[in-house]
C-alpha cells in the first residue's frame, strides 16, 4: 500500500506560509537545498527541475495533492508538477490545465482510493486545512523546519482538533540552520 507523506517547509512556530500565502521568508539557499534536490527531486516544481538538471525518474512520489491556496501560491505555475499526477482539492477553482485534476469532494475518500492503487507514495505538499482534514491518513511527516518565526500565517495543521501520534524516525541539521525531521505514524 502507498503512503501519504506530508513533506513541507515550516517555521519554528509552525507556519507553512505567511498570512498572504507567500513563502519568501523561508531559506532557498544553503546546504539543505542540495540535500532536498538529492533526496526529493520529485518534490521540486517544474521551474526548478530543468535548471538543476533533474531529468531522471521520480524516486519517491508519483502523485501530489495540494489545497487551492498552495496550488495558487504567489509565483506558481498552472501545472507546477507535470512529472507527477496532480490533484488540487477545491470547491471554487476554475480552469486548470488538463494534467491537473480538481477534486471538490471528500479528500479523505480520494486519498484512500489513491493509497489502494499500485504505485509510489503520495506527496501532500500543502495546505494546512487540507493537512488537518487528512491527518488520519498521513503516514509520514517530513518537516523542513526553517530557523524563522513568522508569528502568524498558514498553520502546519488547521481545522478540528484531532490529535495524531507520530514517532521520530530521523533528524538532520544543516549549517543553514534548517532541520529535516522525519516522523512516522505511531
Amino acid at each position: 500500500m502507498r503512503n501519504l507523506t506530508y513533506l513541507v517547509a515550516t517555521s519554528l512556530d509552525g507556519f507553512i506560509a505567511a498570512p498572504d500565502g507567500g513563502y519568501a521568508d523561508f531559506l532557498f539557499e544553503g546546504d539543505h537545498m542540495a540535500a532536498l534536490v538529492e533526496r526529493f527531486p520529485d518534490a521540486l516544481p517544474a521551474q526548478a527541475r530543468e535548471p538543476l538538471g533533474i531529468t531522471g525518474p521520480n524516486p519517491t512520489f508519483d502523485t501530489v495533492l495540494m489545497g487551492r491556496a498552495t496550488y495558487q501560491a504567489p509565483g506558481g505555475l498552472p501545472s507546477p508538477y507535470p512529472h507527477l499526477r496532480q490533484y488540487v482539492v477545491s470547491r471554487t477553482l476554475g480552469d486548470v490545465p488538463a494534467d491537473v485534476r480538481v477534486v471538490a469532494d471528500d479528500p479523505l475518500a480520494l486519498v484512500r482510493a489513491l493509497k489502494a492503487e499500485d504505485g509510489q507514495d503520495i506527496w501532500l505538499c500543502g495546505g494546512g486545512r487540507l493537512a488537518g482534514s487528512l491527518l488520519p491518513e498521513i503516514d509520514r511527516l517530513i518537516l523542513k523546519v526553517h530557523p524563522i518565526v513568522l508569528g502568524r500565517g498558514v498553520p502546519l495543521f488547521d481545522g478540528e482538533f484531532a490529535p495524531g501520534r507520530f514517532t521520530a524516525v530521523e533528524s538532520r541539521t544543516f549549517t543553514s540552520g534548517v532541520v529535516f525531521a522525519t516522523y512516522a505514524k505511531s
